[in-house]
């Protein structure tokens, strides 16, 4: 809603960053309650390829066993867990689809 595609041009704008300034991860409420996972949360996403740090946002919005992270954000790179397969005909990017493991990050 408030970003597009990498954010290099909408990430200028003030009233857009007012908005959502950072990256997350969605969650729905009884995947975060079997995680015990609180909204606002910083959980790791893990995937094959790597792992970040990024808050939960705990939402029906989001289907049970399904997880949605904005690849908008520097801060939290979502395409870093995925992989850069092109499409072999229009040689655009791959639906981004994996499977990720979702932690809480272990408090100091």
């Amino acid at each position: 809603i408030w970003q597009w595609h990498t954010g290099t041009m909408t990430r200028r704008s003030w009233s857009l960053e007012k908005e959502a300034p950072i990256g997350w991860i969605e969650i729905n409420p009884e995947d975060a309650k079997t995680l015990g996972i609180r909204d606002n949360e910083v959980v790791r996403a893990s995937t094959r390829r790597g792992s970040i740090d990024i808050p939960a946002r705990v939402t029906p919005e989001i289907i049970r066993g399904v997880m949605f992270i904005p690849f908008h954000y520097k801060e939290h790179p979502a395409n870093m867990l995925t992989h850069n397969a092109l499409d072999p005909i229009a040689k655009i990017p791959e639906f981004k689809a994996c499977a990720v493991r979702v932690e809480k990050v272990a408090e100091a």
